[in-house]
This record gives C-alpha cells, structure tokens and sequence, in this order.
C-alpha cells in the first residue's frame, strides 16, 4: 500500500469516488505557482464567471469593464437589447477601448482613437490609409461569451462552453424561492487573506468547524440537523435556524426565526458561492491574487423595501464577524500546509462530502 505521504505528479493527482476511502488533494498543489497558472487556464478560463450585476448593464448603451484573472473584459448592452461581452483589447496595438463604468453610444480606444459599435465592429480606424489590405471587418472587437442570471452578469472565455442557465443545472430551480433577480445590492467588500484560494473553497464547503470556529453562527444553526447535498456541478449546505425557544438569554441575530427558517449555503464550481437566509443573500466570489493571497469579494442583497431599515447593517457586521474568523483559520491552515508533517489528509464521510466533491472535480479538471 503506498504510504499516506506518497506524492505523485500533479496531472495524476488521485481522489477516490468514495468519500470514506479517499485522500485529500496533496498539499502541494496549494504551494506551486505553477499550478496556480494551470488552474487559470483549466478552471477559472473555462467556467462561468461572474463578472458585475444585471443593474449596471440594464439599459442600451451601458457598460462596464472588469478584469478576471489577468485578462481584461469589456460587457455592454446593444443598442439592440442584447448584452455581449469583449476583451477589452484594441485590435491595432492592444490600448483600452474602454475604461471604467458607464453609458456610450461607441468606444474610442484611449491610445489611437480606433472606434467600435456596441456590437463590437470595429467603426473608423484613423490614418489607416495605405495599409494594405485592410479590411475593417476584419478587426472587430474579440467576443466572450455572457450570461444572465439572477442579479449577475457571467462570462466564460471558452468559446464552446455551454450556455450559462445550462451549466447552472439544478441551482436556478433550488433558489427560485429567494427572488434573486429582484433583489438590490446592499454593500460590497473585500476580504484579502494570506492563503491559497483553494483553502478558503475546502473551509465553506463544510460545517465541520462551525462549533470551534463560529461561536455566533453555531448560536444561530442546529448543528446537529446540518445536511450536505451535491449535484453535478454545485453543492448545497443547509441547516435550519434556531427557533426562539432557543437560548433566549443569548444576542442573536435570528432571535425572530419561526422555528421553520433555514439557511442554504450553495456552492458552484469552482469559486464562487450564495449565502441565503430569510431575510437576504450574500454572494461570495473568491478569486486568487497569487499562490499564497487570494480575495473573498462579499456583496449583501436585500428586497429594495429592506434598504432603507437596520437589517443590512446587522446583517454585514454578522457576517463581517464570521469572515474575520474564516480568514485567521484559513491563513492558519495555508501556512502549516508547508510543514514537512503534512502531506494528505483524510475526509469525515459525514461531514466533509462537499470538500471530496471540489477535490474530486479539481483533479479531474487538472489532469494534463
């Protein structure tokens, strides 16, 4: 039997269907920057990616620009309706054609005045006259594929991805419930911590630590009753929320739960999440910054008539308090990932399905 501190190469990484048999990823594969550079082709280059809100794309002519792991983005509404996304890369030396957030009829590359239509055709192209050759059509805007789906906007750099509510399967289904296409961004902030993104992804996936690391949260779940689900491409985590027959003496911030409430903790692969209590939904998005550095971007969203009361102030210093907790357990656990003690772990079968299913899918996504 080969020893538990075994390694193999990276691209035959091995992680059995089976929970109760398998082996954790290798410590690794959260240690090499080569492998971060894998997984922006393999992963984060070939998924739905959620790149801004509907809100800010809503009409013709409005626009915003993003960057997504490196590679800059440009999405847009037509004068048509339809929203499209871009590289936002100039096709003559590579300058901006836009830049920011806003409402145009065309962009105007910053470097040498080159002008594109909202569909992307490339307009007028200055002192471009004896080249030969030259042929407009040519020279249009390089598109990416985009989506819509609940308050978001999605890109995948993959040209033969499946259209987005396709890849999403069950999840538009098991959040209907939640009205995510009504609700209004609340606030948005960024939690930059010193590990590997794939630590912060393995710490959600389980309610494993809830008891020693969320004192608060654990007031407010019944841990006892905390279930894991998985689907092809998503996991679902859910507990139901103490009634107020619970811990009367306690300050909670779900002390007016019905008793009937519950909490759904929805994750798609690879990287990003939806947090959804009775009275909002926080989006999770968690992007590397390097091999050791990654964000967790957190944006609240509440019924529009909820703005305007304290539930979104309690709500973010709720939260707030749950993500300083992550954060110190998961720069913890990147760094003893360096120790010469460890190697590969084990899975709790009861406990940690939703880790073994990032763990399974990731080698499958990085076998070379």
């Amino acid at each position: 039997m080969a020893s538990a501190f075994s390694s193999k190469p990276r691209s035959s990484i091995e992680i059995d269907p089976l929970v109760g048999k398998s082996w954790t990823l290798p410590s690794d594969v959260y240690l090499d920057a080569a492998q971060l550079e894998r997984e922006k082709q393999a992963l984060f280059g070939k998924t739905w990616q959620i790149l801004g809100r509907r809100d800010q794309v809503s009409k013709a002519g409005e626009y915003f620009t993003a960057e997504l792991t490196g590679e800059p983005l440009l999405i847009a509404r037509g004068s048509d309706g339809v929203l499209r996304g871009f590289y936002n890369v100039c096709r003559h030396r590579a300058g901006p054609p836009a830049e920011g957030c806003g409402s145009r009829k065309v962009f105007r590359c910053g470097y040498h005045g080159w002008t594109y239509s909202l569909d992307g055709r490339l307009l007028n192209a200055p002192e471009m006259d004896g080249t030969e050759a030259f042929d407009h059509r040519q020279f249009g805007l390089q598109p990416v594929q985009v989506g819509e789906w609940g308050a978001w906007v999605f890109v995948n750099l993959d040209p033969k991805a499946e259209p987005l509510l396709a890849n999403l399967r069950e999840l538009p289904e098991q959040a209907a419930k939640y009205s995510l296409e009504k609700l209004k961004l609340a606030e948005r902030r960024e939690y930059v911590m010193e590990c590997n993104w794939k630590v912060y992804i393995d710490n959600f996936l389980e309610g494993y630590h809830l008891p020693s690391v969320h004192p608060s949260l654990n007031r407010e779940l019944e841990y006892g009753q905390y279930v894991t689900e998985t689907f092809e491409l998503h996991s679902r985590q859910a507990s139901p929320i103490r009634g107020p027959e619970n811990q009367k003496d306690v300050q909670r911030r779900y002390s007016q739960a019905s008793g009937g409430d519950e909490a759904e903790y929805f994750w798609i692969f690879p990287n990003w999440m939806l947090n959804c209590y009775p009275d909002n939904i926080s989006l999770n998005i968690v992007l590397p910054l390097s091999i050791e550095r990654c964000v967790a971007i957190f944006e609240w969203y509440f019924p529009e008539s909820a703005l305007k009361t304290e539930a979104p102030a309690q709500t973010v210093r709720f939260s707030d308090e749950i993500q300083i907790e992550d954060g110190r357990i998961c720069e913890v656990v990147h760094r003893n990932l360096k120790s010469r003690s460890y190697t590969r772990g084990r899975f709790s079968a009861k406990q940690e399905k939703g880790v073994h299913q990032f763990h399974r899918m990731y080698a499958e996504r990085l076998k070379s």
